[in-house]
């Protein structure tokens, strides 16, 4: 128990700094980028359209279960189905705390390979929904303007101060960011010391680097509800246990994009021939990337740069003190939910009464 307890707590020094930075830039960005731009950006069918789906869902903060209402939201406003299935694939499988992350556990090389093959995954499914589904003709016309867009005498209201952006950043990073993403984290944190404490470091090594160890990292992936931020350090134990590192961006890639909630929207909103090709954009993709990546750590001999897995010299103060903190703002987040919880069942009791 005392090993399991010092590899979760190795895993959590590692990366609570990257996911503080991460939790912040994220609220930032929710600042800075309005749903309404989103919504414009998206509306003209076509690979414009496609593209700007991949680039402005990459960098948002939004996981696998945060991208659902986000995406049926710009659907409804007038996006394209192209462009909503590349939003769909682009937003959960990376964003700047999974880039943070990812630094932290695995090293420069994966926090760069990451996001580049999540854009690709994203046009590239965006493009096959677009050329493969033929149910839909037409895209469906753009929402009408709200009245106080058409009236053009009222005037906008004034937009916060620095000061009050800056502090509903924080608050939306240290807040809903934590709430939406803790539980998730968890388990990755949980799944990860599990597998390092019983996983022999030879286990993965019996399927080799090819494509039926990624075909596997796929049958892992697909059902799985996880967000880019925990399946992080679930790749680094693949990987510490011998998976190749192809296979580890392959699982990376489909676990946060075909989990069962997302392809259950797909096939409800855009239909069933846009599912397959958003399956097909999606796993395809992730392999020929996985591939690539196995391709480019053979010819330069890049080395492996997985953070601490077990217990070792005494961590710096600042990345105990930030690990601290992270679980401070997990605990306060899972509190204030349970308080909302006991409040409304007495209320309800009350009612009831």
């Amino acid at each position: 128990m005392s090993n399991l307890l010092s590899i979760f707590w190795n895993l959590m020094l590692e990366s609570a700094p990257w996911l503080l930075l991460g939790y912040f830039i994220a609220g930032v960005i929710k600042q800075v980028i309005p749903s309404e731009w989103v919504q414009k950006q998206l509306a003209k069918p076509g690979l414009l359209s496609i593209t700007k789906g991949a680039l402005i869902g990459a960098p948002l903060p939004l996981c696998s279960c945060g991208v659902i209402p986000t995406a049926l939201a710009v659907r409804k406003a007038g996006a394209s189905k192209g462009a909503t299935a590349s939003f769909l694939v682009a937003t959960p499988e990376t964003g700047v705390d999974s880039i943070a992350f990812s630094y932290a556990m695995l090293g420069p090389i994966f926090a760069i390979a990451r996001p580049i093959s999540a854009l690709v995954s994203a046009v590239v499914a965006g493009i096959l929904v677009r050329k493969f589904d033929t149910q839909e003709t037409a895209e469906p016309a753009p929402a009408p303007k709200s009245c106080c867009s058409m009236n053009k005498t009222e005037s906008a209201p004034a937009l916060p101060s620095f000061g009050e952006r800056l502090v509903q950043a924080v608050q939306y990073g240290y807040g809903r960011m934590i709430a939406d993403t803790a539980k998730w984290l968890f388990i990755g944190l949980a799944a990860a010391t599990l597998v390092t404490a019983f996983v022999p470091q030879s286990f993965f090594l019996q399927w080799g680097d090819g494509v039926v160890a990624m075909l596997i990292m796929v049958v892992v992936g697909l059902p799985m509800y996880i967000c880019a931020t925990a399946s992080t350090p679930v790749a680094a134990s693949f990987l510490f246990a011998g998976l190749s590192p192809g296979a580890a961006l392959v699982f990376m890639l489909t676990g946060p994009a075909t989990n069962i909630a997302t392809m259950g929207v797909i096939k409800e909103q855009l239909g069933n021939r846009s599912l397959v090709a958003y399956l097909v954009g999606v796993i395809g993709t992730a392999i020929g990337a996985g591939l690539l990546l196995n391709q480019l750590y053979a010819a330069f001999d890049w080395p492996l740069q997985l953070a601490a897995m077990t217990h070792g010299e005494e961590a710096a103060l600042w990345r105990q003190g930030a690990a601290v903190i992270l679980s401070l703002l997990v605990i306060r987040v899972w509190m204030s939910g349970l308080k909302v919880k006991l409040g409304s069942t007495q209320a309800g009791g009350e009612v009831s009464a």
